[in-house]
């Protein structure tokens, strides 16, 4: 039997076609306690962040498609495992600290949103007026031995 470059897209198309009967869990846990924020702060953080940060992920279309959806859910996973706004109860004062000073980090070098994600979603993008509220509100954030001393 010869393959031919026939028989190999028979072959590919057969395997994408199997592969979509592969489920995937895209389901989104209920919110327990988002993290508290100026409005503008949280719409900010809600438009560019919670697709992948949070259990308020908006899956799109093509993440019906295998192997799309794979690689959708792991983001999503990783991200929710690095950082998950609608858990946000779950951390303790030191580790908020700690995230709020990684969000600060990560929007001033450009690292977040990722390159990827701004690709397939324009409207996550960063203005520099976004850039300002996040740093500010990152840095008006007190940090735990300021809180502590409230105390």
């Amino acid at each position: 039997m010869k393959i031919t470059p026939v028989r190999i897209l028979l072959v590919l198309v057969i395997v994408l076609v199997v592969i979509q009967f592969i489920p995937v869990d895209k389901s989104n846990p209920p919110m327990e306690e988002e993290i508290v924020a100026l409005p503008e702060v949280t719409a900010i953080l809600k438009r560019a962040c919670y697709d992948c940060h949070s259990n308020e992920t908006i899956w799109p279309e093509y993440s019906l498609v295998a192997p799309v959806s794979w690689l959708l859910v792991w983001d999503v996973r990783e991200g929710r495992k690095e950082l998950n706004f609608s858990t946000w109860n779950r951390y303790s004062p030191k580790k908020r600290h700690k995230i709020i000073k990684e969000i600060r980090e990560e929007v001033e070098e450009g690292e977040m949103p990722p390159w990827f994600y701004l690709s397939l979603h324009p409207e996550a993008r960063l203005s520099d007026n976004d850039r300002a509220l996040l740093r500010a509100w990152a840095a008006s954030v007190p940090s735990v031995s300021e809180e502590e001393n409230d105390h």
